[in-house]
């Protein structure tokens, strides 16, 4: 994250956050020793306005509860970091502690934010009542995922005096979240409120709504003592209470017929997302979405259940709950596959949704390109020689130690995933998010909008510059404050660029229309409106009070991912020896950048299905595995090859999470062939592995 340097803002404080010792309890009081002049204790009575962020029920600081273990309880501002840091142990929090839940432990009745009851019709199908059914069932399961991104959370809030303004400095994607939570906690109005998003790095996500958190601490920190406030996490304390990736547990249970066809599927999806709810509906329904896949499951039964536990607030990472939904379905029909004995790959083919389907939730999907997908890809990695070749070589260990058998063990495996665009429920109801593009009498030309990512700034530069025959140095992206871009849409959250990154190309041509006609400087405004319907229309389910937006889902990405790997017989350790990603999403603006964005993507998703261990103990993250967690070295990264199919045709689509959606289940599915054994969970390592061996070697010798 940029922040405004201290020098820049004379007289001004650091900010400390209270967190709460307990993982649920009713507050009683906080006990801190006297303060010296100029440190403040901020706490919840202290807020003028609302004690919540925008559309959230999460609170700036608890007051009457605590909901989980380093929940905010107060702030401390003052001049020294260091005296803040010795007036913060001091502090002691006081609660009546009660027994927390959590998910291992959560009682069936217990602890619903959100249930989904979809079902699907029987068909007419012809009897089999003297073939014995073949049942397939199986409990997938992804592990939490930190979003690691490069700054930890923080923002700089300036208290100016005109009019109670207040300026916020904060790495957001979503400005007018930000914007709209220090209005009502400050009661201010909204437009006395500048929310300056700083540059983005990869964030994953991670900086979708918890920035609006963080903001509101500062802001009031700024209000009450009139001086601008920079409140900055530390590395562990971010690591440690921001969201991550939600644990997620999907059981599929399918009975197929004697074509191999699923005659029926059962599925039951449960999500924790930790304390007080944020996105539940939005998560929830991607994962279900995710678990139909992209399969003829007719007729089916889902039951989706989202949880709240005693454990920080879970929220989004790349792949919003799609990824986790598609890791259950992806892993599930290579198990079918191999109970049948047939390649995965040639399954899938055979039983892919048809052209012109809907997806569950009751979007239509116009083109699927999967058999050319698959094919491509599957050429590209020389996937069936080596699946004939890996599959004989397990047929002849069946059962027994591989380590007597071969000396490395290889497997290879194939997935397939589709992304959408943006969020399925725009949380900014009937706001039109936008952009404002001019073309300056110097012949440069400045885009503003209130965010922006690095990536799609050098997108909306190629789209521009080869439209107005403009030099990239001459193209200057505005991250404009909220508020200040009328007429095009003053709001926006970055999950909504790729619907923008069109209407940019539209009004360029526009320019370039008019450029020789009219005098410069020639200003055009471009503006996205969602279209909202009904979700899972069609489908027997529990209602959701919420209209989902169309064009979220009406131009898909799709993408196959085939993994291969080797089994080291000493360390137990899966070597990736290739990652092969076919990716179909329509116009490749920078093919350039969609590799890097790919490669990049491709090994954070690694990283999630090999060796990123994180769980929560008692309702928080044990601190050793601050130190411990996993990432991939340099050396373990496979080469990554990407191909493009049909990237000169369409509009550009979402792909860029399609790694995190096909990689995990493509790499559970090639480990599992090495090891002859269906393994159901990720992260997936030499430890699942070694127990496999080893349970395998206590079995052969009794």
């Amino acid at each position: 994250m940029v922040f405004v340097d201290d020098n820049m803002i004379p007289d001004g404080l650091y900010a400390l956050t209270i967190r709460a010792p307990m993982a649920k309890g009713r507050l009683n009081r906080l006990e801190c020793p006297p303060l010296p002049s100029g440190y403040t204790l901020i706490q919840g009575k202290d807020i003028p306005g609302t004690n919540q962020l925008d559309q959230f029920p999460v609170p700036i600081f608890a007051m009457e509860a605590v909901s989980y273990r380093g929940e905010p309880v107060a702030l401390l501002v003052g001049p020294d970091m260091g005296k803040l840091q010795e007036y913060a142990v001091q502090c002691q929090v006081i609660a009546d502690e009660d027994t927390p839940f959590f998910f291992q432990t959560l009682p069936d009745a217990e602890g619903v934010l959100a249930e989904r009851t979809l079902m699907a019709p029987h068909d007419a199908i012809d009897s089999e009542e003297d073939i014995p059914p073949i049942t397939v069932q199986g409990t997938y399961q992804t592990g939490i995922q930190e979003h690691w991104y490069a700054d930890p959370q923080g923002a700089v809030a300036i208290y100016t005096g005109e009019r109670s303004h207040i300026a916020i400095h904060t790495a957001t994607q979503w400005p007018l979240h930000v914007k709209r939570s220090v209005s009502q906690v400050l009661r201010i109005p909204l437009e006395e409120v500048v929310v300056e998003a700083a540059a983005l790095g990869v964030h994953l996500d991670g900086k979708l709504w918890y920035p609006s958190l963080i903001a509101c601490q500062a802001a009031l920190g700024a209000y009450i003592t009139h001086k601008p406030v920079k409140l900055v996490l530390t590395r562990e304390e971010d690591f440690r209470y921001s969201p991550k990736r939600p644990f997620t547990m999907i059981g599929l249970r399918s009975t197929l017929g004697k074509s191999g066809e699923i005659r029926e599927t059962e599925i039951s999806v449960k999500t924790d997302l930790g304390a007080q709810g944020v996105f539940t509906d939005e998560l929830l329904d991607q994962t279900c979405l995710g678990s139909l896949g992209a399969y003829r499951l007719a007729p089916f039964k889902l039951q989706g259940t989202a949880l709240t536990t005693n454990i920080p607030p879970q929220g989004p990472l790349a792949g919003f709950g799609l990824s986790q939904g598609f890791f259950a379905i992806e892993r599930h029909v290579s198990r079918i596959a191999d109970t049948l004995h047939q390649d995965p790959a040639t399954w899938r083919k055979q039983h892919v949704f048809p052209k012109h389907s809907s997806l569950g939730i009751g979007a239509s999907v116009k083109t699927a390109p999967v058999e050319q997908l698959i094919d491509t890809t599957a050429a590209k990695s020389d996937y069936y020689r080596k699946w004939a070749a890996y599959e004989l070589l397990r047929s002849h260990r069946h059962g027994s130690s591989w380590v007597a058998k071969d000396e490395n063990p290889r497997g290879i495996g194939i997935a397939l995933a589709y992304q959408g665009n943006g969020f399925l429920y725009p949380p900014d109801d009937g706001v039109s998010y936008g952009l404002v593009v001019r073309l300056e009498t110097d012949g440069s030309l400045e885009i503003r909008s209130p965010s922006c990512t690095t990536e799609y700034a050098q997108l909306w530069r190629k789209i521009a510059g080869e439209i107005l025959s403009i030099d990239a140095e001459l193209i200057r992206i505005q991250a404009v404050p909220t508020g200040q871009l009328p007429d095009a849409g003053s709001a926006g959250n970055t999950r909504h660029l790729a619907e923008l990154s069109p209407l940019l190309e539209k009004a360029c041509r526009t320019i370039q229309q008019q450029r020789f006609q009219v005098p410069l400087p020639i200003t055009e405004r471009c503006s996205y409106v969602p279209s909202l319907k009904v979700p899972w229309e069609g489908s027997s389910s529990v209602p959701v009070n919420r209209l989902y937006d169309e064009h979220a889902l009406a131009r898909l990405g799709w993408g196959a991912a085939v993994v291969e790997v080797a089994i080291d017989p000493i360390a137990y350790t899966p070597i990736i020896r290739g990652i092969w990603l076919g990716i179909a999403g329509g116009r490749i603006l920078s093919e350039k950048q969609a590799r890097r964005t790919l490669s990049y993507a491709t090994i954070q998703a690694l990283g999630w299905a090999t060796q990123e261990r994180l769980f929560y103990t008692e309702g928080e993250i044990p601190e050793r595995l601050f130190y411990t967690y996993g990432m991939l070295d340099p050396e373990d990264i496979p080469i990554i090859q990407v191909d493009f199919i049909g990237q000169d045709t369409g509009y550009p689509q979402g792909i860029e999470e399609l790694p995190f959606s096909s990689i995990p289940a493509a790499y559970v599915q090639a480990v599992s062939q090495a090891m002859d054994h269906p393994f159901e969970t990720i992260p997936l390592g030499a430890q699942e592995i070694w127990e496999v061996e080893n349970q395998r070697k206590k079995e052969e010798a009794l």
